[in-house]
C-alpha cells in the first residue's frame, strides 16, 4: 500500500496485512486534522519504508512531548516514529483510495467536538487506552480474516 502527502513531495510505502484505524477525537487532534478527529493507524516498523522525501519532513513538538510531523512543501501531516515504541503514527487519509480499512476505535470521546456526531460499530474510549490494548483492538480484523481463510 502506498501513501503520500498532497504534493507528492513525501511518499512511503506499508507492507500488508494493515491494521484497523482509529480516530482520535482529543483537542489536539481536532487542531492537527482540522476536523473532528484524526483517523490514523499505528504500523509496525518493519512494515514501513520511506520511498522519498524525508528531507521535506518537518516537525513540530508541544512540552507535553506531543508530536506532528508535516510536509515543508504543503503541510500534510506525515508519518513518523512514536516516541518509546516501534510503530509508526500513519494518518489514513495519506493512503492510497483502495485502501479499504475500518475505523476500529474512538479515541478521547469526552472531549470531542460539540457539534460531531460519532457514528458506526467502533469501540469507544474516554481517554486514550493503552498502547498493547489498542493494538490488539486495530488488529482484530486481521486475525478475523486469517482465521477465516485457514477454515476455508
Amino acid at each position: 500500500m502506498n501513501g503520500k502527502c498532497l504534493c507528492g513531495a513525501v511518499e512511503f510505502q506499508l507492507d500488508e496485512p494493515l491494521p484497523g484505524l482509529y480516530q482520535c477525537h482529543c483537542s489536539l487532534c481536532r487542531k492537527l486534522s482540522g476536523s473532528a478527529s484524526d483517523a490514523a493507524m499505528f504500523i509496525g516498523r518493519d512494515q514501513f519504508r520511506w520511498v522519498r522525501g524525508l528531507d521535506k519532513i518537518s516537525s513540530y513538538r508541544k512540552p507535553s512531548g506531543y508530536r506532528s510531523d508535516f510536509c515543508s512543501h504543503c503541510g500534510s501531516s506525515v508519518p513518523h516514529l512514536m516516541s518509546n515504541t516501534t510503530h509508526f503514527w500513519v494518518p489514513a487519509g495519506l493512503l492510497d483510495s483502495d485502501f479499504r480499512g475500518k475505523v476500529m476505535a474512538h479515541l478521547y470521546v469526552d472531549s470531542k467536538a460539540h457539534w460531531d456526531e460519532i457514528g458506526g460499530q467502533a469501540e469507544h474510549f474516554s481517554e486514550m487506552p493503552e498502547l498493547e490494548e489498542l493494538s490488539r483492538l486495530l488488529h482484530e480484523e486481521i486475525e478475523k480474516e486469517e482465521s477465516e481463510l485457514l477454515e476455508t
